[in-house]
């Protein structure tokens, strides 16, 4: 079967892979879309690992259900796309994120188990979880990036009448912001170095209002309308000048959540996280129950996820579709990928 796979740096390759086989435990799933993640793009900016089949946000149908005496052929779905060992106090707690082996067999995230770049794949069967019927493809894909935006806005502890900004208009910064308002943020606002993107946030109505994070007038502005600082700040890039632009917009106090990643290391004026006794608060993709909260908050129509998608493409499109999430122009934030259409 053909896939698209990392042949170096900001280059994928489509190629023949084996189809995965039945052997009674694993679910197979014939994969109907895929998302692009933010992080699939570290993987192909670096070109590693060579032969990676990314897509870990996808929805499919069972081929052959495994150990699952629950699942049946047919049955749509979507999964976790994580290895957590089950047996640690992280798991035992249900908080899978922190497992140390959580991405050590990940879906789409190692070697060993090439993702919804493809058009079947195996999946750990307890990972598996049915979705409603009422879901269409393009919403289920898009379960997993919108936990990820459900446990930053968690993260955030943000109350009724907090004034929130997010840094990065993509698509784990539009969620965020969607949460934010869910949660009871009076004012949401939203920072973006690419106007098409802030344009789009407020268009979409994630966010109330987006400033330019180039622009020098943007940080006095901004203090100036939160009468000193925001309530929250959700950071979603992941580079210096974004980490310091949260620490410097929030006020004395508040919270400033990490969801952006840095595979190297980046220089922050930590004076700004000491004097104002700031809580600087990581966070790592979502736990099984955001996970399964989302699925029912987009089921239940309480969250439109749809909106967000800006198109779907076949696996001969997917090379595009990278050099078009990174152009910094174009004001794309979620593109899909269908393995079966031409």
């Amino acid at each position: 079967m053909k896939c698209v796979a990392i042949k170096g740096a900001k280059e994928f390759e489509i190629k023949d892979i084996e189809a995965p086989k039945a052997d009674g435990k694993k679910v197979i799933i014939d994969i109907k879309k895929t998302g692009i993640c933010g992080s699939d793009i570290h993987y192909w900016v670096s070109g590693e690992p060579k032969g990676l089949v990314m897509g870990h946000e996808f929805a499919g149908v069972v081929v052959d259900p495994g150990d699952r005496l629950d699942l049946k052929v047919g049955d749509r779905v979507t999964a976790l796309p994580i290895s957590p060992c089950g047996k640690c106090e992280a798991c035992i707690n249900g908080n899978v994120q922190f497992c140390q082996e959580t991405w050590t067999y990940a879906v789409g995230l190692s070697l060993d188990n090439p993702g919804g770049l493809t058009s079947r794949i195996a999946v750990r069967s307890d990972m598996v979880l049915k979705v409603p019927d009422n879901m269409q493809d393009e919403e289920v894909a898009m379960v997993e990036p919108t936990a990820v935006g459900l446990h930053a806005a968690h993260l955030g502890r943000i109350a009724v009448g907090d004034d929130v900004l997010v840094i990065g208009g993509g698509i784990i910064g539009l969620v965020s912001a969607t949460f934010a308002k869910m949660e009871g943020a009076s004012f949401v606002a939203l920072t973006e170095t690419n106007p098409a993107r802030g344009e789009k946030s407020v268009k979409l109505k994630a966010a109330d209002a987006w400033y330019n994070a180039l622009d020098e007038k943007t940080v006095p502005t901004l203090m100036e309308k939160t009468h000193g600082g925001f309530d929250v700040v959700i950071e979603c890039v992941g580079n210096a000048a974004a980490v310091n632009s949260a620490l410097s917009l929030v006020k004395p106090g508040g919270i400033v959540v990490l969801v952006g990643v840095s595979l190297e290391p980046i220089a922050i004026y930590s004076a700004l996280a000491v004097t104002k006794e700031l809580v600087v608060q990581g966070a790592i993709a979502y736990d099984v129950n955001e996970f399964k909260s989302c699925i029912n908050l987009i089921s239940e129509k309480k969250i439109d996820v749809k909106k967000f998608v800006d198109d779907v493409v076949p696996l001969h499109g997917v090379q595009a579709s990278y050099e078009r999430l990174t152009s910094g122009t174009d004001s794309a934030v979620k593109i899909l990928v269908d393995p079966n259409k031409e």
